[in-house]
């Protein structure tokens, strides 16, 4: 070993001790990973597994009680109440006792034994996009199954009637339309297996850009740069020794991370984990080139931690992982291009839920390669002048 990498090594093994010795800094590195998992892993969860709903039978026939008990009969909705009038409907959704309230008009059976157009009523609380786009999808689906039974029902009547009329059978030629739907990749629509993977991206953005900010700023605050320049250091090899140890810490998290969601979540990796851990080093050159950035416009660690927050909030906002960038104004999603946790957030979900590889994911992998060395290259020369 020269004497060089001897003086990168020695930093390497400081910042390691006073990480370890100073908690503020050890519980940056655990408290955030299992913050999040947690969090993500089992708290925060978009699936609507069973819905609450109202039913108003202003019918009350054999129809109207055919139709609820399909509602009854369905495993993904539970019939909490029966109000008998428009106030109690209305609290019944006011307090939020109930998601959905089914109403059936009167003369729904009626209607279809005439063969005229029935109608039903779903009300859905909207206060929740998500819910009450599922909700209502589940609920207008069911009642469209039952139309479809009754049609089938009152298409074969017709054709008893005619075939009694002529006396022998006559061929009555329905059009029917056999549907068959298949998801991929996320079979089970499980928000876990959507979140998780996404936790890599911000796990590692948020502890690599805050720790080196904070490592280099911490020098400043404390005055050991000043000993740190009259040394025989170098400032590449000062750089060096700075952002190694968070390299590897972000890898480490990495690894924490995935082996979390396998074994704890379940939640499936079916591409490569070597294209994993190598676009994690792509990121890596961003993020640890941000932070690199942040420590020379910073003179506290205050100032650094609120800097970071400062660039990671919208970062993580526009990097798609809760909100599709496909549904963001125009504008902003030309602005997502100039984001590396986009790129990032489209590898790590790529690899773990479609199982996809380097032919697929090299634009991202590009994409990250140029914004890394851009951003650190940056960093590193205002880094070395305020340095000198």
């Amino acid at each position: 070993m020269n004497a060089a990498w001897r003086r990168v090594f020695e930093i390497l093994r400081k910042e390691f001790r006073q990480v370890l010795r100073e908690p503020r800094m050890l519980g940056m590195l655990i408290g955030p990973p299992v913050l999040q998992l947690l969090i993500f892993g089992y708290a925060v969860n978009m699936d609507v597994d069973h819905s609450w709903i109202a039913w108003m039978d202003q019918d009350r026939t054999p129809q109207s009680r055919e139709l609820l008990a399909r509602f009854e009969g369905s495993p993904q909705f539970r019939v909490a109440a029966a109000p008998a009038s428009e106030a109690e409907l209305q609290d019944l959704l006011d307090y939020g006792r109930v998601q959905a309230a089914v109403r059936v008009l009167a003369g729904f059976g009626r209607d279809i034994e005439r063969g005229t157009t029935a109608r039903v009523q779903i009300l859905v609380d909207g206060t929740n996009s998500n819910t009450a786009s599922i909700v209502g999808g589940r609920a207008a689906a069911l009642v469209s199954a039952y139309g479809a039974r009754v049609m089938e029902t009152q298409m074969a009547r017709r054709l008893v009637g005619r075939t009694l009329a002529a006396g022998g059978p006559v061929n009555l030629e329905v059009p029917a339309l056999n549907l068959r739907s298949r998801v991929w990749f996320n079979p089970d629509l499980r928000s876990r297996d959507y979140f998780v993977p996404g936790v890599v991206v911000n796990i590692i953005t948020l502890v690599t850009l805050m720790m080196t900010a904070m490592a280099v700023v911490r020098e400043k605050e404390i005055g050991t740069m000043e000993q740190l320049m009259v040394t025989p250091i170098r400032p590449v090899e000062l750089i060096l020794g700075k952002t190694l140890p968070f390299a590897l810490v972000g890898l480490l998290n990495v690894l924490m991370i995935t082996g979390a969601a396998l074994l704890v979540f379940r939640i499936p990796l079916r591409g490569s984990v070597l294209l994993l851990l190598g676009s994690t080093l792509l990121f890596l050159l961003s993020s640890l080139g941000v932070g690199l950035f942040i420590s020379t416009i910073c003179h506290t660690q205050q100032q650094a931690m609120m800097s970071s927050f400062f660039f990671f909030s919208p970062a993580f906002m526009l990097s798609g992982f809760t909100f599709p960038i496909r549904n963001m104004p125009e504008a902003v999603q030309y602005l997502t291009y100039l984001n590396p946790l986009r790129y990032f957030m489209e590898i790590v979900r790529g690899v773990f839920l479609k199982g996809v590889g380097v032919p697929v994911l090299w634009p991202q992998g590009l994409a990250l390669l140029v914004f890394g060395v851009a951003i650190l290259t940056l960093s590193v020369l205002r880094f070395r002048k305020r340095l000198d």
